[in-house]
């Protein structure tokens, strides 16, 4: 059964570029969610604002991406994906912060002039990494985070972007 292309001059993703949709859609879930659990929180009426406008981005982007999902690679058939409820979340939300802090302090040794804040930011880049690592296996083990199955995979993120997409703040 063929699926239906949300654009009609779309085919089928490549697995790179669908590897990556998944890793923004992802980051982005635990985004929306973390700015809906927390906008009530916030007193200032500028930084509401600022929350609530960052809130509609986010969910503009995720019902843009999804609308790919259709035309990604798939392997199998569908999939059932367990919901873990909040401590996928806030095993998510780890992760993209291990993946951020890696990324950013890869960044920043590039930008680095200064010998001995080299070596600083390299064994932060390392402690960084291992935190990536041991987050990654945690979620790996529990089946949190399907690395291997890119079925499970997009499912999750079609799953999780749908909880947060339909979430109230």
């Amino acid at each position: 059964m063929e699926r239906q292309m949300p654009y009609p001059s779309m085919g089928r993703l490549a697995w790179h570029e669908t590897l990556d949709m998944h890793e923004l859609v992802a980051f982005q879930s635990v985004g929306l969610i973390k700015l809906k659990k927390s906008i009530r929180k916030v007193k200032d009426p500028a930084l509401k604002k600022l929350y609530a406008f960052a809130i509609q981005a986010l969910t503009n982007n995720l019902r843009e991406l999804l609308a790919f999902y259709p035309a990604a690679p798939h392997v199998a058939d569908e999939v059932q994906v367990e919901d873990h409820g909040d401590i996928s979340f806030y095993a998510g939300d780890l992760l993209g912060l291990a993946k951020t802090s890696v990324r950013n302090y890869s960044i920043a040794i590039t930008e680095t002039a200064t010998p001995v804040l080299r070596e600083v930011l390299a064994k932060q880049l390392i402690a960084g990494i291992q935190l990536h690592g041991m987050v990654f296996y945690y979620m790996l083990q529990r089946g949190l985070y399907p690395a291997y199955d890119l079925n499970q995979l997009l499912n999750g993120d079609v799953r999780n972007a749908t909880n947060a997409l339909s979430m109230p703040y």
